[in-house]
């Protein structure tokens, strides 16, 4: 960042180079930071988290490119407080050539017998009601915070956008768990930071750090834990 050198490919193997460079810029010896190859780590162990879950198949694909996407959106939004409008659309794009591959997939009996594990592709409208459930309820969040709080106290559109295409990979079910389990989270830090005086009602947290952690969590364990949920209210 110091001197503008160009890198070259072999300086931009993930992981290696940090080390290979030892943490420091080839041209001008500028110290780099950790965190670059932090959060190269952090993506191979997500993808190889998925694919031990799911093994080679196109959940598996699916998936790495929805959390490769909200990888980088996770890091924005806790540096910037900022949600990027392309990198949703880059989700959506992702997520309808996912859909339309499961819908035709469907029509011309290509999978035959199969299950999708994240909606059933028969219900066509699933992804639809995943895009529309919980932004719809994070909008409504945002509406009531503007109305009581004015510009300081109401949540930012890009949270609400980010569930789009989350809803449209993962359908209504698993996407409104990824909002619960994102309050949840979100919640305990707001109240542990209030706690602390290190914030109030009013201070601004980014949201979109608990959005992709919800989504994470339900994207590989969401049928299983919706099952345990209802299974202790029977």
């Amino acid at each position: 960042m110091k001197c503008g050198r160009q890198l070259t490919p072999l300086e931009l193997v993930p992981v290696f180079s940090y080390l290979f460079l030892k943490g420091r810029c080839k041209g001008c010896g500028e110290p780099i930071s950790p965190r670059y190859m932090l959060v190269e780590l952090l993506t191979g162990t997500v993808y190889l988290w998925v694919f031990l879950r799911y093994g080679l198949s196109i959940e598996t694909l699916a998936l790495i490119y929805l959390l490769s996407v909200l990888l980088i959106l996770f890091f924005i939004d806790l540096d910037h407080m900022l949600i990027p409008d392309s990198l949703i659309v880059t989700g959506l794009l992702g997520g309808s050539l996912l859909y339309i591959y499961f819908l035709l997939s469907q029509v011309w009996h290509v999978l035959e017998g199969s299950a999708y594990l994240f909606y059933d592709p028969v219900l066509w409208y699933t992804p639809l009601l995943g895009m529309l459930s919980s932004s719809a309820v994070l909008l409504v969040v945002a509406l009531v915070g503007f109305l009581i709080y004015g510009n300081e106290g109401a949540m930012g559109m890009g949270d609400v956008k980010l569930f789009l295409p989350i809803g449209l990979f993962l359908g209504w079910k698993l996407c409104l768990l990824a909002l619960f389990i994102a309050v949840i989270c979100g919640g305990i830090r707001g109240i542990f930071l209030i706690f602390l005086h290190r914030a109030n009602r009013k201070s601004e947290i980014p949201f979109g750090p608990f959005i992709v952690l919800g989504a994470f969590l339900s994207s590989l364990y969401g049928n299983e834990l919706l099952g345990w949920y209802l299974a202790l209210l029977k």
